[in-house]
């Protein structure tokens, strides 16, 4: 049996013990010292002298602690300062044998962590470990640590502005956008869905559907919040009567939400306010069957006219014929104002089917509301008080009076229309001069405008309503109760004729429109009734009569032959041209707008200029024309007229 690599130490060998103890400390990774109560090292081992580099001749018994602290402090270790103080401020700490902690970083960079202990009568013990791969790994990990709250709070901040721009998108944008769980109720809903219930945004978020939208809706909606909730998206339509009575629209598609499982979580709600879309496709259906209605009432005008041309041609020749014959006159007299109010209808016609552009001229406004007043008093509701302010002096206006009636016929029944309970309505009329800024505040041109104010009783208008007042198409009536183009048709109206449209309104306290337009002087009176122009007409050219309608061309003929006119005729533009390329004769041609044939009066009168540059052209219609003859190229008469009238318009077209 081979011996024992490490024999055993006797118990009375103390030397050889101590060597075992002495080599086991020095293999320890830590440096160790024993210091006696006289401050004098007893004990040590080789991880001190290495780890803060003392020389090795001071590991001895009974090297002062002195020593070793003049040492560290000739070589930097505590920093600046006169060596003497720096030593004996330490000795005298050691002198207190208290439990002692501390970290010294020592000036090659190593972190040594001190740890000193009181032996009881016998001095201290200490323990020195180089904690610098332990500061470093903790320093990284703070620094880690910092660098991941930096890194956390950054997304969370981005996360913040992100949900914040979010919620400014989806208040922003003109969408009604909700979402509710399984359970129907709401977890969000951006401001335009909650103001569309007339709630608050922060008031909907927890609230189940029936209590937000109501219970009539709900029930409604029932069948499509079911189907979405089955999985299953849906769209649909509804309207919503809203606190101030007007009806609103929505268009409206759910998304339901589905979780990793598979089960609806809850639905998405996607609207928009499809109101204006709505009353835009009842003002185009509307405005459809107003030009139906004014195709309709342009050709009974024409049919109308002819008619009208045949009547009151034979009663003003039978009239002319026999002047002196008192009791026939008082037949012909009331058939031909009965007829001449027949053409003043037939012009109104004309002017609400929108084929009349505006003849503007000097209106005595005055003398037009005495003539409407009747009209109006009659339309009006006897709970309706109506009454005129109206100056001393006439004032004229130079706009087209039949436009002007149609204006103030609007603004009476929007009136009307804003006091269902009765009330008052005040037609004031004055001068007024605009210059400077309130020229500019009422959109005008400065100068001398005759202001029509229109003053009514009724509920009046909210700020919001007054601001679109004048759109076209925007209406607060009921859905199919109006075209919203009153008010828009009034204000194109006074704008066409230089003037404007302002108005004035409070909720509650009634409304005043008020119409501008520019002030003129009256029109010259004639210097004679006309006798002069029937007898200058005596011994005229030849005039080439084009009419394809028999009897308002003997008409036309007798007023022409009364006029003195040699009179030829034609019943199409095709015998016209015949005649016109065969009688070199012809002076002037008075033809009929709209004829049969291929050649209408238009391309009659386009041909006579290229082939008789000299020959006079005037058209007749019952009609208002067309583009060209509305643009003034030809000059037109309309139908019927009077033997004065036809007696100027050719004497003004005559060669």
């Amino acid at each position: 049996m081979s011996p024992p690599l490490f024999p055993p130490i006797a118990a009375t060998d103390t030397g050889a013990r101590l060597d075992l103890m002495q080599a086991a400390l020095d293999r320890v990774n830590q440096g160790f010292t024993i210091i006696d109560s006289e401050l004098r090292l007893v004990a040590w081992n080789r991880g001190f002298f290495e780890m803060l580099e003392f020389p090795l001749e001071f590991g001895c018994f009974g090297t002062p602690f002195e020593t070793f602290m003049r040492y560290n402090a000739e070589r930097g270790e505590y920093g600046p300062g006169p060596v003497k103080e720096l030593v004996a401020e330490r000795v005298k700490a050691a002198r207190g044998f208290a439990p002692h902690y501390f970290e010294r970083i020592r000036p090659n960079g190593r972190i040594i962590a001190v740890s000193g202990e009181p032996v009881p009568g016998r001095g201290f013990v200490t323990l020195y470990t180089d904690i610098t791969e332990q500061r470093n790994s903790e320093r990284l990990i703070r620094e880690q640590n910092n660098e991941l709250e930096r890194r956390v709070a950054e997304r969370t901040e981005a996360l913040s502005r992100s949900e914040e721009r979010l919620r400014l998108i989806t208040d922003a944008i003109p969408a009604l956008i909700a979402y509710f769980d399984c359970k129907r109720v709401y977890h969000f809903a951006n401001r335009g869905y909650a103001e569309w219930f007339g709630r608050r945004k922060e008031d909907v978020p927890g609230r189940d559907i029936e209590e937000v939208i109501g219970s009539r809706l709900a029930a409604e909606l029932r069948p499509h919040l079911d189907a979405v909730l089955e999985g299953r998206g849906v769209s649909f339509e509804y309207a919503l009567r809203r606190g101030d009575g007007s009806l609103r629209h929505a268009s409206t598609t759910l998304v339901p939400e589905f979780g990793p499982d598979g089960e609806v979580r809850g639905a998405y709600v996607l609207s928009a306010d499809v109101t204006e879309q709505k009353n835009t496709q009842a003002a185009l259906l509307q405005a459809r069957k107003m030009e139906a209605v004014g195709q309709l009432a342009g050709g009974l005008a024409h049919d109308f006219n002819n008619m009208l041309t045949v009547v009151i041609g034979n009663l003003a020749a039978l009239k002319e014929r026999r002047p002196d014959d008192a009791a026939l006159a008082d037949c012909l007299d009331p058939a031909l104002a009965a007829a001449r109010r027949g053409v003043d209808l037939i012009r109104r016609l004309l002017s609400f089917a929108r084929q009349q552009s505006l003849e503007p001229r000097p209106v005595d406004v005055d003398r037009l509301l005495g003539e409407l007043l009747p009209l109006l008093r009659r339309s009006l509701p006897e709970s309706i008080v109506v009454d005129t302010d109206l100056p001393e002096a006439a004032l004229f206006a130079m706009t087209d009076p039949h436009q002007l009636e149609n204006a103030l016929l609007n603004l009476s029944f929007n009136a009307r229309d804003a006091m269902p309970g009765g009330g008052r309505l005040d037609i004031v009329v004055g001068a007024r001069a605009l210059a400077g800024p309130e020229a500019a505040d009422l959109d005008l041109a400065p100068g001398d405008y005759v202001e029509i104010a229109v003053l009514d009783s009724g509920q009046g208008m909210s700020a919001a309503v007054l601001a679109r007042a004048l759109e076209p198409f925007f209406t607060t009536k009921g859905y199919a109760a109006g075209s919203g183009l009153g008010l828009s048709m009034v204000y194109g109206f006074a704008k066409q004729s230089g003037g404007g449209l302002h108005l004035v309104s409070t909720l509650g306290a009634g409304t005043a429109a008020r119409l501008h337009l520019p002030r003129c002087a009256p029109a010259p009176q004639p210097e004679s009734d006309g006798i002069g122009l029937l007898a200058a007409a005596a011994g005229r050219e030849l005039v080439l009569l084009v009419e394809d309608d028999a009897e308002v061309r003997r008409v036309v003929r007798m007023q022409l032959i009364g006029l003195g006119y040699p009179v030829i005729e034609a019943a199409n533009g095709v015998e016209a041209l015949a005649l016109l390329d065969q009688l070199g004769q012809i002076a002037l041609v008075l033809s009929d707008v709209v004829m049969p044939g291929g050649v209408d009066g238009l391309s009659l009168v386009r041909e006579v200029r290229v082939r008789r540059p000299g020959v006079g052209v005037l058209l007749m219609s019952g009609y208002a024309g067309g583009p060209d003859v509305a643009s003034g190229e030809v000059p037109l008469l309309a139908k019927p007229f009077s033997s004065h009238e036809l007696a100027a318009a050719l004497e003004s077209c005559r060669p």
